[in-house]
């Protein structure tokens, strides 16, 4: 018997779902052993239920194939054969949070990609890199809960990774105001080119409530947790515009930032180069060694060219130069469903099960 913990993937069929089954492939700690999705394709193997619709490029994982899918309302069942659960499921906000406390509640830890959970006060919204003390409000969740190791953790909206862990690394410079503007990927929204045809050679200067996320969610991974909640940081302004644009994978950021103490331009690179956090000290399985590199061509970083730096995991950095308006300005680039979603939930559960907060049942 593998002593690999059991996982399950809530959501299993879709693009994060697969991205999660694709990355879990050997995975030195964990398992899927079970895969559960809506009713329409419970009972079938995994292989039938998701049938043409694999869209990764590596192809579907045998150890996945003949495993017969589960409804995911079935939520005790389900839970009753697995350690933990990745949650990428998609329904309504109202339905995500009640399902997913209703998963914690049976005793199973739940890491969610979605984004129903990110704002409830006492969930931790973590890029483990950035602000993996928030993992500490775990313990009051579960006094609200009345679990003893049933949790829910998030992680952020997949656009804010190009650019918040570069502010993250000149904290000590006090980022006041930053101005971005992320270029996304059409598989931040699930799809690709054959499901998306109007996408090609186009550009959607909008995307449903994802300019509010790019603003406030840095701020509440800078927060700190006091009285059993996170409260989320003040004192930085950030003010964002997020255009969807005919690139597969990928969120690159044009950004313009301004500081309480401005920093040359050589303190900012080697505070990104040098930049590491717990799971580069701890050597977790999925963590980049190289967390953010910055690159000196003038063409970079590009997605063909660097988003798949570290194994989609490195946040790459360019253009660094003074501005006449702003300080400084600078790119960034991050593999949104690897960094961004499936990559950066499985750095989460690492990192918890590390700290001790995710065990065998």
């Amino acid at each position: 018997m593998s002593d690999k913990l059991k996982v399950g993937i809530l959501g299993g069929t879709g693009m994060v779902g697969q991205r999660f089954i694709s990355l879990l492939e050997n995975h030195p700690w964990f398992e899927v052993t079970l895969v559960a999705a809506s009713e329409r394709s419970a009972g079938k193997t995994y292989e039938e239920a998701v049938g043409n619709r694999w869209k990764m490029t590596t192809p579907m994982p045998e150890g996945v194939k003949k495993l017969v899918v589960r409804n995911v309302n079935e939520v005790k069942a389900v839970a009753a054969d697995v350690d933990f659960v990745f949650s990428a499921v998609d329904m309504t906000k109202d339905e995500i949070k009640a399902i997913e406390e209703a998963y914690a509640k049976t005793e199973t830890p739940v890491v969610s990609n979605n984004s129903a959970h990110r704002w409830t006060k006492d969930v931790p919204m973590v890029i483990p890199e950035v602000n993996p003390e928030h993992f500490d409000v775990i313990q009051y969740q579960k006094e609200r809960l009345g679990t003893k190791r049933g949790f829910i953790a998030v992680k952020p909206n997949c656009s804010i990774q190009s650019y918040a862990p570069a502010l993250t690394a000149l904290k000590e410079f006090g980022p006041k105001v930053v101005v971005a503007t992320t270029y996304q990927a059409i598989s931040g929204a699930g799809k690709n080119f054959q499901d998306w045809p109007e996408m090609v050679e186009n550009i959607i200067p909008f995307i449903g409530g994802e300019e509010e996320k790019s603003e406030q969610e840095p701020l509440r991974l800078w927060g700190k947790v006091e009285d059993g909640q996170i409260v989320k940081a003040e004192g930085c302004v950030i003010t964002t515009q997020c255009i969807r644009v005919p690139v597969l994978n990928g969120h690159t950021a044009a950004v313009f930032v301004s500081f309480e103490k401005k920093p040359t331009k050589q303190q900012i690179i080697d505070a990104w180069v040098n930049y590491k956090g717990l799971p580069q000290e701890l050597d977790l399985p999925s963590a980049p060694k190289q967390f953010i590199q910055y690159l000196e061509e003038d063409n970079r970083p590009q997605v063909t060219l660097d988003v798949d730096f570290e194994n989609g995991m490195g946040i790459s950095m360019g253009r660094l130069r003074e501005d006449i308006v702003y300080d400084y300005k600078f790119i960034g680039l991050s593999h949104n469903t690897v960094r961004g979603a499936a990559g950066g939930a499985i750095l989460c559960a690492e990192l918890l099960k590390a700290k001790g907060y995710i065990s065998r049942k």
